[in-house]
């Protein structure tokens, strides 16, 4: 492939993954305000409290990627700067970390 193929086949694969992330985002947000309003039922509000912080969470994790992408650091490692997989990406657009210093990071 020319170089010229490679960097438009990269450029699509990129904002289609934008895209992606901006669609997580959006329904993460939805989800958000779904879980923040107050049903006045005592016995939701542990569970409730736990959604809350997941989506938050995640969240996070989403602006972080899109983040990434703006800068142009999507896509390597956090801790050792090494390329992120393409099928970890795939699986997990928002990875911060390689599998093995995601190991590290939870050991």
């Amino acid at each position: 492939m020319t170089t010229e193929l490679h960097d438009q086949a990269e450029q699509h694969r990129l904002t289609m993954l934008r895209q992606t992330l901006t669609d997580q985002f959006a329904v993460q947000t939805a989800r958000l305000t779904e879980l923040t309003a107050d049903t006045g039922d005592p016995a939701e509000a542990h569970t409730r409290a736990a959604l809350l912080a997941a989506t938050r969470q995640s969240l996070d994790h989403l602006a972080g990627a899109l983040r990434r992408l703006a800068e142009g650091s999507y896509g390597r490692c956090e801790r050792c700067q090494v390329a992120i997989p393409a099928e970890r990406l795939e699986v997990l657009p928002q990875a911060r970390f390689c599998v093995p210093c995601q190991q590290k990071t939870r050991g």
